[in-house]
Parts: C-alpha cells; structure tokens; sequence
C-alpha cells in the first residue's frame, strides 16, 4: 500500500522514519520534491522511499495521503491538486478542520485527521485521529498510542496542547540554565533536569487514576521548597498567560483565526 507525502517537513521525516524499522517491514513511500533536501536525504536513507516530480504525481501514485504542508501554504498547494477517487486522505495540517479542508477540494468523506508528535520517528508519539478506527489507526498504531477522538472539536483541543512543546523545553532549558549559572557544568545541569522531569512523565503515566492537581499537591509538601515555587508562579499570574496562550492557539486551530 504506498503512502504518499505532500509536503516534506519535520514532520513528514518523522512519520517516514518511524514507518521504515531497521529490520522490520516497510511500506512503499511516495515523497513530494517540494523540500528537496530532506526528500533528498530521505530517499538516500530508506530504501523504500522514493520522490515524486511533482504533487499530484504523489496522489497519483499512492493508496494513503498524508497531507503535510505548512498551514500557511495548505490553500495555495491543496488547491491545485485533484484527489483520485477512493483514496485515503489524513490531514496532519494544523488548525484546518475538516470542513476547510473539503473547500478546497479534498473529498469530504475520505478526510481523516491526526496529530503525530516528533517522537513518531521512535515509534513512541501518542497520536489523536479523527474520526475514530479506518486507515488512521491501522497506520499510526504501530508508531506509538493511538487516541481516537469522536468529536472533531475535542481533536482541535488536542492541537492545541501540542502547541506547548517547544514552551516546555524553554521552561526546562531556563532551570538548567540557572542551575549552571551557580557553577554547574552546563552538559550535567541539563541531563540531571532532563532525567528529573523524565521521571516525572513516568509518575504521570504510572498513576494515571490520579489526576495532575492531586500530583502536584503530592509533590508539594506544606512549607516546602515545591509549595513556594508554586505558590509563587500562580500569584505571579504564570498559569493565567498559560491559559490565555492556549485560548489564543485555540482560534487558530478551530479556524476562528489566521
């Protein structure tokens, strides 16, 4: 069954190196040349992959599309393409809804939606779909968890709490930083903290009948060192511009924003 790629992104060099194991089986890839180095690099590292002259050559000559362009460029490049019929169509385009994605040619009832996160490349990214079951699952099961959602507004929300990845490694970045600043090595500074919040993911999945407010009261003990921090980050308004952030990238992906 090969799977085609329009747009040729992080993510889609992600997607295709969690799809070719060393070892394991691989499915025919069909890449779009539009970023040429990395299709380039791509196909020298794979060799089931391989890259189209153009767009529409990669629909014309795969089952499956992933559809993973730039948002900025999604009208401009999906506006020129003409989907076969029956094809399988899984848009990973953030912050355009389904209906959206139908203006602009896409058939409406062979769309599905997904949110794989870089960790896909290790074959351990949680990934939403939308609508639940099909193809999408049957893809992305083997790359890490697979969340199937019902409701295309709950996908949306989803998309938006991806949106605090790179605010997470600026948050742990800043402590290692200060860590360092009283005379840590840099390089130990920042595995002790990536190996303290790694533990802390752990905790998080290990107690997943607990919710993370109960969490972070556990981890805060009265008077304590955490319990300041806390304190003071709430006080300060930290969680509130949090809150607002996320409410902001919620229009963007729900399509109320450009």
């Amino acid at each position: 069954m090969p799977i085609g790629f329009v747009g040729t992104g992080a993510i889609t060099a992600a997607i295709v190196t969690g799809l070719s194991p060393e070892g394991g089986p691989r499915p025919a890839i069909r890449l779009s040349p539009r970023n040429a180095a990395r299709a380039s690099d791509l196909a020298s590292r794979f060799d089931n992959v391989s890259v189209c002259v153009s767009n529409q050559e990669v629909l014309d000559s795969s089952e499956t599309v992933i559809l993973a362009v730039r948002p900025q460029v999604a009208e401009e490049v999906l506006s020129e393409l003409k989907f076969p019929p029956g094809q399988t169509v899984i848009s990973v385009v953030a912050g355009f809804p389904t209906r959206r994605l139908a203006s602009l040619g896409v058939p409406g009832d062979q769309i599905w939606r997904a949110i794989p996160l870089p960790s896909i490349a290790q074959r351990r990214s949680p990934t939403a779909v939308y609508p639940p079951g099909g193809p999408t699952t049957e893809l992305f099961a083997p790359l890490g968890r697979v969340f199937e959602i019902r409701v295309e507004d709950h996908l949306n929300a989803f998309s938006t709490a991806t949106s605090t990845m790179a605010a997470y490694f600026g948050f742990i970045g800043q402590i290692a930083a200060w860590v360092a600043r009283k005379g840590v090595p840099e390089q130990q500074a920042r595995e002790y903290m990536a190996s303290m919040f790694a533990g802390l993911a752990a905790a998080g999945l290990e107690t997943s009948q607990r919710s993370f407010e109960d969490l972070a009261e556990a981890h805060a003990t009265p008077g304590g060192l955490n319990a300041q921090v806390l304190r003071d980050m709430t006080d300060r308004g930290a969680f509130e511009i949090l809150n607002e952030a996320l409410d902001s990238v919620h229009r963007r992906a729900t399509g109320q924003a450009t």
